[in-house]
């Protein structure tokens, strides 16, 4: 595991447990717990991978194996930021996501399995970058820098506390951010349907193409 990484998880580990939000969620306290053993021991880190790889045998279907989805509507997981990703896992188990099946997956996964699974998704590889027309990707880049990257990073990577959109799947990207600008209900956040409005449907579709170039 990349050097990166591991200092990454240390610091989840450590935001996780003193966050008093955090520590209200179903079982949240005991993954920061495991997680924060992990970071500390790169053999218990290793093993945990490897189980998370066998618990991603049951999101393989719609997430990828390696966590890039072949369906065009699933987003990838590859690289996501791990606090962000044990995030959405834990909103499943609270309802705070609505996902019939994610919900009943999410609920059935032990502290332990739900933060090797998160491990293993964090540190697999992303997708390349794709190829699209350059001069709408141009376009795209200038408008994901004056409304997006304040918040999703100059390079699409995400933090702890929104995701990673670099590589991500086209028709995701295209079907969120028209969820947000159109209020219908499955995506509620008021920043980003705020943003989105500034950034208006006809430019919806250089950003999504832009995020798709970018490493």
């Amino acid at each position: 595991m990349k050097i990166g990484h591991y200092i990454k998880l240390a610091a989840v580990a450590t935001a996780l447990l003193f966050n008093p939000a955090w520590a209200s969620a179903a079982g949240a306290a005991d993954v920061a717990t495991i997680l924060a053993g992990m970071a500390k021991d790169p053999d218990a880190r290793e093993a945990a991978i490897e189980a998370g790889s066998k618990t991603a045998t049951f999101c393989a279907n719609c997430h990828g194996q390696s966590g890039v989805s072949a369906i065009p509507d699933v987003p990838n997981l590859a690289a996501q930021h791990p606090a962000y990703l044990l995030r959405q896992i834990e909103s499943f188990v609270s309802g705070g996501r609505k996902n019939p099946f994610m919900e009943g997956l999410m609920k059935a996964l032990s502290p332990d399995e739900r933060a090797q699974l998160v491990l293993y998704y964090t540190t697999r590889t992303p997708p390349a970058a794709a190829q699209s027309d350059a001069a709408l990707v141009a376009a795209g880049g200038k408008a994901y820098a004056g409304l997006c990257a304040q918040c999703h990073g100059a390079d699409g990577h995400g933090n702890a506390q929104v995701p990673r959109l670099a590589g991500q799947q086209e028709k995701y990207l295209r079907v969120s951010l028209k969820r947000y600008l159109t209020m219908s209900g499955e995506r509620i956040y008021p920043p980003m349907t705020a943003q989105v409005t500034k950034l208006g449907e006809p430019r919806i579709d250089a950003v999504v193409a832009y995020l798709r170039s970018l490493p």
